[in-house]
C-alpha cells in the first residue's frame, strides 16, 4: 500500500516490514544442570569418553613395540611422524576411520594398517593416504581396501589433491579372495586414481618403502611419484619370487629401486635420499599445482550460548529414552540459533540452517520415531 504525497509515491511506516535473515531463533535450554539425573549422566559420559580415549591411544601404537623398533632400525620415520611433516606447522589432520578393522579379524590390525585424513599443504586441502608398515608389513586387508576407497572417493567428491605415503607388501595373501575380486575392491584404488587424474585432481605417490604387487600400480599411475634411494622399491614379484621364476639372482634395488626407476623405466620423477628429503619434494609439488586457495573458514562467528561439556548430561545412559535434539543443536551451533523448517510438521524430525564457524549449513536431527510426515519434511 502507498501513499501519495505530492508528486511522490510513499510507503507507511505501518506497513513496512523489517527481515533480519541473519539471525536465527535462539534456542533456550531446558535442562537443568543442577538435577541428580543430569549429574548421573554427565559420570557416566565421562567414563565412556575415558574408555574411548584408552582404546584410541592403543590404536595409535600401530603395530607395537618391536614393529616400531624394526620400522625405525632402517632410518624410516613412522607413518604418523610423516604425516606430521608433510603439512603445514601448526594446522589440523582431520583423521578418518581411525577405528577401522578395530576388533574385526582374529589379530590387531589398527587403523586398518592404514591412515588417511585431509590436512593442509601450503594451504591447499589434501588427502593423505599413508600405509603404516609396522603394521603387518602395510599390507592391504579388505578394510584396508575399503578405508583407502572411501579416502579416494571423499578426495573425488571435494576435489582434494591426494598424497600417497606408500610403504606397502600389497594385498595381505592369506585373504586375497576377500580383497580382488568385486568391483570396490583392490582394483578400484587404481581405476579411482585414474579417473581423479582425468579430472585435474592431483594424484601424487611418494615411495617410502616397498611397494609390491598391487601396491607397485600406486606409483606407476600417479601423476607425480617420489621414490627414496636404498628404501623405496617398486616391482610385481621381489626378488626371491624371481629367483625361483627364473632362478635369476638380483638385488631388490637393481630391480626395483631409486636408480633403476629414476634413470631407466621412468616410472618414478624425483630422487630423494630420505624420508625428509622425499617429504619436501611431496610439499613441492603441491606448492606448484597453482591451485587457488579458499579461505574457508576466515569469517567471525558466535560461539554456542551453552557449554558443549553439557552434552554429557543430556544424553541419557539409557540410549532407548529421548531427548530434545534441539538441546544438542544449541550446544554445536553458532549463538545457539536456529531458522527451524516446518516446525509443526513431522515434528519427529527437526530441520532448519545455522551457522557452524560462520558458515550456513542445513541441519537435521532424529527428535524420536521417524514417520512418513518426517520423512518427507527431512527429503
Amino acid at each position: 500500500m502507498f501513499i501519495r504525497k505530492s508528486n511522490l509515491l510513499v510507503r507507511p511506516l505501518a506497513f513496512v516490514r523489517h527481515l533480519n535473515i541473519q539471525s536465527g531463533t535462539v534456542i533456550s535450554t531446558k535442562c537443568d544442570a543442577n538435577s541428580k539425573k543430569f549429574g548421573e549422566n554427565y559420570n557416566y559420559m565421562v567414563q565412556l569418553v575415558s574408555a574411548l580415549k584408552q582404546r584410541t591411544n592403543k590404536i595409535l601404537e600401530a603395530g607395537g613395540d618391536k614393529a616400531i623398533t624394526r620400522h625405525t632400525s632402517k632410518g624410516k620415520l613412522l607413518a604418523r611422524d610423516r604425516i606430521n611433516l608433510l603439512l603445514d606447522r601448526n594446522t589440523a589432520f582431520l583423521e578418518l576411520s581411525s577405528f577401522a578393522a578395530y576388533d574385526v579379524y582374529d589379530e590387531a590390525i589398527n587403523s586398518a594398517g592404514i591412515i588417511t585424513g585431509i590436512g593442509k599443504i601450503h594451504g591447499n586441502e589434501c588427502m593423505i593416504v599413508a600405509n603404516d608398515a609396522t603394521v603387518k608389513g602395510g599390507t592391504y586387508y579388505p578394510m584396508t581396501v575399503k578405508k583407502h576407497v572411501r579416502a579416494q572417493e571423499i578426495a573425488q567428491e571435494n576435489r582434494l589433491p591426494c598424497i600417497y605415503l606408500v610403504d606397502s607388501g600389497g594385498a595381505n595373501l592369506p585373504h586375497q579372495s576377500e580383497v580382488f575380486p568385486d568391483k570396490l575392491h583392490f582394483g578400484r584404488i587404481f581405476f579411482n586414481q585414474a579417473n581423479m587424474s582425468s579430472e585435474g585432481i592431483a594424484q601424487v605417490a611418494v615411495v617410502l618403502g616397498s611397494c609390491t604387487a598391487g601396491g607397485a600400480y600406486v606409483p606407476a599411475m600417479a601423476d607425480e611419484s617420489i621414490i627414496v634411494r636404498q628404501q623405496g622399491t617398486i616391482f610385481l614379484a621381489g626378488p626371491p619370487l624371481v629367483k625361483a621364476a627364473t632362478g635369476e639372482e638380483v638385488s631388490a634395488e637393481d630391480l626395483g629401486g631409486a636408480d633403476m626407476h629414476c634413470s631407466i623405466s621412468g616410472v618414478t620423477d624425483h630422487y630423494a635420499v630420505n624420508d625428509e628429503h622425499a617429504i619436501h619434494l611431496a610439499r613441492e609439488i603441491i606448492k606448484n599445482l597453482n591451485r587457488t586457495r579458499e579461505s574457508r573458514f576466515g569469517e567471525a562467528f558466535e560461539s554456542p550460548l551453552y557449554s558443549s561439556e553439557e552434552l554429557y548430561g543430556i544424553i541419557d545412559q539409557d540410549l532407548t529414552k529421548p531427548f530434545d535434539v534441539r538441546e544438542v543443536i544449541a550446544r554445536i551451533f553458532d549463538g545457539s540459533k536456529l531458522n527451524e523448517f516446518k516446525k509443526k510438521y513431522g515434528e519427529t524430525l527437526v530441520c532448519g540452517f545455522a551457522k557452524l564457524y560462520g558458515k550456513t549449513v542445513g541441519v537435521i536431527g532424529n527428535n524420536g520415531v521417524l514417520f512418513s510426515e518426517s520423512a518427507v519434511k527431512g527429503a
